[in-house]
């Protein structure tokens, strides 16, 4: 249930927030991940979509369907398409004024949506990324990753003229009217390019916050790998070029 708890005015977005967690194999955070969103207090609607878990996560699914909360919509892919696909369907749910993308696996921490809010509240901002290399609190991971999100960035950047930092941040932040007028067609982790490219286009006011990250290893469950690195570098002179 939203709330005005941490100082914000949503008097120019009555509708609140929506919060789009794609999910994929997450038996082990999904309860977690759910519990630390709704005790941010800000969030009026929750959309989950499992996109074809079979670890056990669709059983605790439908253990939330039978609770009847009416501030949480489920939806079920029938087999893993990709994390692309999973916000794609999360957002045609949507009801609330702004959209906040929320991975499943708690690599990014609820606690950070007020600082990702207040410019969008304020007025200052359409779109708002956070970062996780402005100074955040972050677990130390790999370095390699490190580089390739630099480079990706780097890249995405000199295509849209933009000066962001983070462009593969798993936090982004939409006035839900922007998202109307986009089709999101990636459907694996090449969504994070595709939706900065057709931002961009649109000229829109964009923010970056810094935000605290921690990184899974792939022991611990981290799904990114080698392919979706070079979809995104496909994805990212794609649709400099192409809507």
């Amino acid at each position: 249930m939203m709330s005005d708890n941490q100082g914000l005015d949503w008097s120019k977005f009555p509708n609140g927030l929506s919060v789009v967690v794609p999910i994929y194999n997450e038996v082990y955070t999904l309860r977690e991940i759910i519990s630390r969103i709704d005790q941010t207090g800000l969030v009026r609607q929750i959309v989950l979509v499992d996109d074809g878990s079979t670890d056990g996560t669709r059983d605790i699914l439908e253990e939330i369907r039978r609770e009847n909360r009416s501030d949480i919509a489920v939806e079920l892919h029938p087999q893993n398409r990709g994390k692309g696909a999973a916000v794609r369907t999360g957002i045609g749910l949507c009801t609330g004024d702004l959209v906040l993308i929320q991975d499943a696996d708690l690599e990014y921490d609820p606690s950070d949506y007020p600082a990702l809010l207040r410019p969008m509240l304020d007025g200052r901002a359409d779109v708002v990324y956070g970062s996780r290399f402005l100074g955040g609190p972050h677990r130390v991971l790999f370095f390699w990753h490190y580089l390739v999100n630099r480079g990706l960035t780097f890249l995405s950047n000199l295509l849209t003229n933009l000066n962001l930092t983070d462009m593969e941040v798993g936090y982004k932040l939409f006035k839900r009217e922007i998202l109307k007028d986009i089709t999101i067609r990636s459907e694996r982790f090449n969504f994070e390019p595709e939706i900065t490219a057709k931002v961009a286009k649109k000229r829109v006011r964009i923010y970056e916050v810094p935000i605290s990250y921690s990184g899974r290893t792939y022991e611990e469950g981290k799904k990114i790998g080698v392919r979706d690195g070079f979809e995104a570098l496909w994805t990212i002179f794609k649709y400099r070029f192409t809507d």
